[in-house]
Parts: structure tokens; sequence; C-alpha cells
């Protein structure tokens, strides 16, 4: 048996893990088992005394307990009346078994299928991805779920706001008939504890947040976007030229034509200038006669 399981998770992809869609599917079991736990395993308690007249008639030390899944109305406790008689028998208010049992339903059917989901990424990811049926089903029980836990957190968090006004000492003390008396004295000695109750609620919208972000990787894994992800196809280049000479006659400068057909007139020019300087080599001469 224990080489079987060696074997089974030598055999076992725990790369996927490493991937978003593997690693906050882990997440995904870890915090539905807070979610559901801290909800499910919450039990507490409040104190309330009432000193009477006569003293010998008081009860300092009156303890209300309740628990999951927080059926107030069946929560009951003694309290003395301060007339000489037995004790009244009072019960506390409402029902909130609904939506505390409907988030912990959800917290735990999350959690089983967030290991199911884990196992077959890791030892059977092939098959989940043959013929696209695996992604595709992962993807609406993920869609489900992240409705689910969006109803179940929001109900829960109304349900607890209501539990906490239920067994809040301050109006169960107003319940009780020997309070209404002039020299009896009421007060709550000790509140419950709703830490855990409001991290149970923090839970849920975490989960939720969890759920609906890993929308995007299962959706990934459908395949229906793959098409629209394609890279463009690459542009077609230029063809080079076969030869420097050919590259140099697209180059040839068009003018170049017509300046060659320019040949300026240097003998014309050259004419000119002697015949200036006749003139000028004469000058000297004539002047040379004139002295």
């Amino acid at each position: 048996m224990i080489y079987f399981i060696f074997q089974l998770v030598a055999g076992g992809q725990f790369r996927v893990l490493k991937v978003p869609l593997g690693f906050i599917k882990a997440l995904e079991w870890i915090f539905a088992i807070f979610a559901f736990s801290t909800c499910g395993s919450y039990s507490g308690m409040f104190k309330m005394s009432v000193e009477c007249k006569n003293r010998t008639e008081s009860d300092l030390s009156i303890w209300v307990e309740f628990e999951y899944p927080f059926r107030l109305h069946q929560v009951y406790f003694d309290a003395p009346t301060c007339k000489g008689g037995p004790p009244e028998r009072l019960f506390l208010v409402g029902d909130y078994s609904s939506s505390a049992e409907f988030f912990v339903t959800i917290g735990v059917f999350a959690f089983l299928y967030s290991m199911a989901a884990l196992s077959v990424y890791v030892f059977a990811l092939e098959k989940y991805r043959e013929n696209n049926k695996g992604p595709l089903i992962d993807f609406g029980v993920t869609c489900v779920f992240t409705f689910m836990w969006l109803v179940s957190s929001a109900a829960w968090a109304k349900g607890l706001s209501d539990v906490k006004a239920s067994t809040d000492p301050e109006k169960v003390v107003d319940m009780i008939s020997a309070c209404d008396e002039e020299g009896n004295l009421c007060r709550e000695v000790h509140d419950p504890v709703m830490s855990g109750l409001n991290t149970s609620v923090c839970f849920g919208f975490m989960n939720l947040v969890l759920w609906g972000g890993n929308l995007w990787f299962v959706f990934k894994e459908t395949g229906i976007i793959a098409p629209f992800m394609r890279a463009p196809p690459p542009q077609e280049k230029q063809p080079a030229p076969d030869s420097y000479g050919q590259q140099a006659g697209y180059e040839q400068d068009p003018y170049a034509s017509a300046q060659g057909d320019y040949k300026p007139e240097y003998n014309q020019q050259q004419q000119g200038y002697n015949q200036e300087g006749g003139e000028y080599g004469h000058t000297p001469t004539s002047f040379a006669n004139q002295m």
C-alpha cells in the first residue's frame, strides 16, 4: 500500500501547482476549510446578573450559551423574578440557521471540489485537457461556485448581524420581568466573543475573490479564446538586389546625364582673357613713349 502511494506520488505532475491554475485552486481548498470551520465550530456565551431588593433571591451569574447553527429560539435561560417564586424561563429570539447552514454547505462542497480538481490536475492533466471537456466542466463549476460564494457570504453577513443583535446582553436583559421593577438592578457582565464569526465572513468574501479570479485561468484552458490570441502573420520583405552593380544602377543620379552634356567653352573664355591681357600689356608701352 505504501509502495503504491509512493508510486502514485512519483507519477504526479506537481509542477501544475506552480502555475496560476493549480496554485489558486490550492488556495481555494485552504480558504474553504477556514470558511466553514470558523463558522461551523463556533460556540459562544454571555453573562448577566440580576440583583433583587431581597439579596437572597438575586442571581449574579446568569450564563447563556449558544452555538452553530444559531437556532436561538431554542436557547433558554432561567432568571429570578425577585418575588419569592420559582425563576422564569426565557428564550432568545430568532432562527438564523438557514443562512449559517447554507454558508457552511457551500464551504464544504467547495472544499471537496477543490480537492478533486487538484487531484485531476496533478494525476490526470492530459485527460483533463483531452477533447476540451475537462476545462469546460471546470469552468462551468467555477462559475457556479463563484455565484454561490457571493450569495452565501452576503446572506451569512446579514445573518451574523442579526445574531449579534439577538445575543446582545443589553437587549436580552430587557426581557427579564424583574428588571422592570424599581429597586432591582440588572446589568450585563460579559459580552459574547464574535471574532470567529467575523473571520468566517471575511473568509467567505475572500473565497469569492479567489473563485472569481480563477475564472480567467480556467477559461484560458477551454481554448475558446485561442483563435483570438494568435500572432499576426509576418510581413513579406522586399527581395534583395542580385549584385552591387544593379543596386548602383538604381541609385544613379538623374541629373548626371544632363550635367555630362554641359561643356563650358573654355577656349572662348581663355581667348577673351588673352585679349584683355594684350590690352593691359600694351598700356605700359604707350606710357613709355609718352615719357
